[in-house]
């Protein structure tokens, strides 16, 4: 039988990336902490992000039509605390900057990809929302935040691992 623990404690051994997706209510900064991000599709760009029914921060995005993915990095475990906690003035103590359409850009992030709403599916417990990117920020050099197993992982790359392996040749499935 899947129960919902069953489910979480399997899928928990898929490694993902960390996020925070944010937007602008008026002229106040909403935002989230978001496993559940993945990039889509390259012509067009499209990505996609996975909101829990019961989020403060979809509204406002559905809303507006806008939104911001902040890529995390091993150092911001601190701000993904902070974006997966109820209740908090989530932006009290993290800096950020406009993106070009004005949502929030969180200082010091590996990157970011601003986005426009392209559509929205009901899935479950969530809503899988598709976004077209607009505007997207310079990769920095530094390691990203991973959640594995229900924690913090760090990645330790093994240096000239890929030197030796042949250049795939076959179809291009990979983002």
């Amino acid at each position: 039988m899947i129960t919902g623990q069953r489910f979480r404690r399997t899928l928990g051994h898929f490694c993902t990336g960390v996020t925070v997706v944010t937007a602008l209510d008026d002229a106040e900064p909403v935002g989230f902490t978001c496993q559940a991000f993945a990039a889509l599709s390259l012509d067009p760009p499209l990505v996609l992000f996975c909101p829990g029914r019961n989020s403060r921060t979809w509204p406002v995005i559905a809303r507006t039509g806008r939104f911001c993915v902040n890529v995390l990095t091993e150092a911001q475990r601190g701000i993904s605390a902070a974006f997966g906690r109820p209740g908090a003035d989530r932006f009290a103590a993290t800096a950020w900057f406009p993106a070009p359409s004005g949502t929030p850009v969180l200082a010091g992030v590996l990157t970011w990809i601003d986005c426009a709403v392209e559509t929205a599916h009901d899935a479950g417990d969530h809503v899988v929302v598709i976004g077209r990117v607009t505007a997207m920020g310079e990769p920095d050099a530094a390691r990203p935040l991973l959640f594995y197993r229900g924690d913090y992982a760090e990645t330790r790359p093994e240096r000239g691992f890929l030197d030796g392996l042949v250049t795939w040749t076959g179809p291009d499935d990979w983002i």
